[in-house]
C-alpha cells in the first residue's frame, strides 16, 4: 500500500473488537455487517491530526476493492500527544473478507504522517440465521 508522508513512531492503531450483526434489511448481495472498533494512540512527542484513510479489502477470490476518503467518521481528529482517539465504522459484505489500511494526516508543525491499520478478518458465521 502506498502511503503519503511517512509513519510517524509512536503513533499506532489496533482493532479493538470486529463484530457480526445480520439483517433482514440488508442488501441480498451483501447480508453481513461488521461493525469495527478502533483505537489510535498517539504514543509521539507529536499531537497529530488525522484527515483521512485509505482501506484495501481483500477477498478470498483474489478481489481487492479500495476504499479513500476524508476524515474519520466525518472527523478531522486532533490528536495530542499521550492521548487516544477510538471510533467504530462498518462494512458490509456477502463473503469472507480480509480488511487492512491507513490514516494519514499531519503534525502541528506541517508534517506529513500515516499510520497503518492492522489487517483483521471479517468472517460471516456458517449458520445463516445469525
Amino acid at each position: 500500500m502506498q502511503a503519503t508522508g511517512q509513519e510517524l513512531p509512536g503513533l499506532r492503531v489496533t482493532v479493538d473488537k470486529v463484530v457480526h450483526h445480520r439483517d433482514a434489511n440488508f442488501p441480498p448481495e451483501t447480508p453481513h455487517a461488521f461493525v469495527y472498533f478502533l483505537t489510535v494512540s498517539n504514543l509521539s512527542q507529536s499531537t497529530v491530526r488525522l484527515l483521512g484513510r485509505k482501506w484495501i479489502i481483500r477477498s478470498p477470490d483474489g478481489t481487492i476493492e479500495v476504499i479513500e476518503g476524508d476524515g474519520i467518521v466525518g472527523q478531522t481528529p486532533r490528536i495530542p500527544s499521550g492521548e487516544t482517539f477510538s471510533y467504530n465504522s462498518y462494512h458490509l459484505t456477502g463473503h469472507p473478507v480480509t480488511a487492512e489500511g491507513a490514516f494519514h494526516g499531519t503534525t502541528e508543525d506541517g508534517q506529513r504522517i500515516f499510520v497503518r491499520i492492522p489487517a483483521f478478518e471479517m468472517i460471516p458465521p456458517a449458520d445463516p440465521l445469525e
